[in-house]
């Protein structure tokens, strides 16, 4: 019997005292909200171009990067808002002379790109069939591996096992990230040597060894700033993501009739991506490394043929994609849902469910909070960002930052659970209990939450504590 009652006593202590610490906190639960969120490092990119650019005419796009500053579009364009900018431009731009350096186009992008709220994604490119490689590199006695006479000799095809095309284009890779890598404005560096347009496939490739030469330039050169691999070539593609890079495809919407495959049976996107996902190990990469894509041809060429479109937009989330550029080219009206749903799932999408944290607290001690996240993405974030909680009021304000790891937030939930130190300095007083998760350059609120309360600080208002 005496069992039973010192049962019953303990019982009611317990909930007296889960009582008492129900009711000496406040626990919020945050409304979600349904809209396209631009945050940093994740959606539809721009290409050649910055956020108001006018954008392409049809299905045509142009593989030259800007070099001056382009004029506004006279109404803002059909287009999604974007956090990313993507250029890419030719050596014979870049380095018209040999050892002098064109920097000046690249720092201008970058520039435009924090004058338009975006990051710049970047490409070196070597050569195409329109743009030739640098007539002073043609004429540095290095080897040619086609003749005037072939069929293809009215371009100037490098011969990729050349030790002067590893050093002379090696320099250059080593000196763009001398001068850019770790810039908080750029973005993400493509991984391009071989082949038109650095894609990394040719009719002249050469053995692996001289692709892995090629591949260590940029890993040599940008420690900091993402890589990302080009797909085509399969042992190229495992070694560089093997060695920390995310991955790129440049066809990214191919089913078979953009490349001719009609007949075979077989496209890019219903055989080969999905092949050399799995054959190459590359599955897993995403949980450290983001995955960009490329559109083969535009949207609107998508509709021409009359691609599955949902198909395209699904298979790019089971990829855990976070960025996409569809060459800054319109996308058809019939598809705006598709593309609008599509937004809200590639890349992170943070949502707050649930806030906890007490009623009061004095300065100079600790308090407890409790936090609970959902990434309702298909990626995490690749940058560091720093969760947050600010107390402000009238009478003054206090950031204080936790020690929650944001870039392990991968899709599904994310707690964070600890004390926070309040600051002495804090007057008594009412204050707003204000979350946000900040840039770690600037120190500001950087990305937007997919829930309710965003002040235009940045900041979310979620309630008010008493400092006494």
């Amino acid at each position: 019997m005496r069992i039973k009652v010192m049962g019953v006593v303990a019982a009611l202590v317990f909930s007296t005292a889960l009582a008492f610490a129900q009711n000496s906190n406040v626990i919020v639960r945050p409304k979600e909200i349904d809209t396209v969120l631009v945050n940093p490092g994740m959606g539809v990119q721009t290409f050649q171009r910055f956020n108001g650019d006018p954008l392409n005419a049809g299905l045509r796009w142009s593989e030259r990067g800007p070099t001056k500053v382009l004029k506004a579009a006279a109404e803002k364009p059909d287009f999604p808002e974007s956090s990313i900018s993507y250029c890419r431009w030719f050596w014979n731009v870049l380095e018209p002379e040999q050892g002098k350096y064109n920097w000046g186009i690249i720092d201008t992008a970058l520039e435009q790109a924090r004058l338009h709220h975006q990051t710049l994604a970047i490409r070196l490119m070597p050569y195409d069939q329109r743009d030739p490689l640098p007539e002073w590199y043609q004429n540095s006695g290095a080897h040619r591996a086609n003749k005037p006479t072939d069929e293809d000799g009215k371009i100037w095809q490098p011969d990729f096992t050349d030790p002067l095309y590893l050093k002379y284009w090696g320099q250059l890779v080593a000196a763009a990230g001398a001068r850019y890598d770790g810039n908080p404005y750029l973005e993400m560096v493509d991984v391009s040597s071989i082949g038109y347009w650095g894609e990394g496939w040719s009719d002249y490739m050469p053995v692996f060894k001289y692709q892995k030469a090629l591949i260590d330039i940029y890993l040599d050169a940008f420690k900091r700033t993402p890589l990302l691999m080009n797909f085509d070539q399969a042992e190229a593609l495992a070694y560089g993501v093997s060695h920390g890079t995310g991955w790129r495809l440049d066809c990214w919407g191919d089913m078979g009739m953009l490349r001719g495959e009609k007949e075979s049976g077989r496209s890019l996107m219903l055989d080969r991506y999905p092949e050399q996902v799995v054959e190459t190990g590359i599955q897993d990469a995403w949980t450290r490394s983001p995955v960009s894509l490329e559109s083969c041809g535009v949207a609107g060429t998508w509709f021409k043929f009359g691609y599955d479109v949902n198909y395209i937009l699904d298979q790019a989330l089971r990829w855990h994609v976070s960025s996409v550029n569809i060459k800054s080219s319109a996308i058809p009206p019939q598809w705006k849902t598709q593309f609008d749903e599509f937004e809200k799932k590639m890349g992170y999408r943070f949502i707050l469910r649930r806030l906890e944290y007490p009623k009061e607290v004095r300065p100079g001690a600790m308090m407890p909070v409790n936090m609970w996240f959902l990434n309702a993405g298909v990626a995490p974030v690749y940058r560091d960002y720093t969760l947050a909680v600010e107390l402000s009021s009238s009478e003054g304000s206090a950031v204080i930052k936790t020690s929650a790891e944001v870039r392990k937030w991968l899709p599904g939930d994310a707690v964070f659970e600890g004390t926070l130190f309040v600051p002495q300095t804090l007057k008594p007083g009412q204050y707003h209990f204000r979350v946000g998760l900040l840039d770690s350059y600037t120190g500001v609120p950087a990305i937007k939450l997919a829930i309710e309360g965003r002040q235009p600080d940045g900041w979310y208002d979620l309630g008010t504590i008493e400092v006494r």
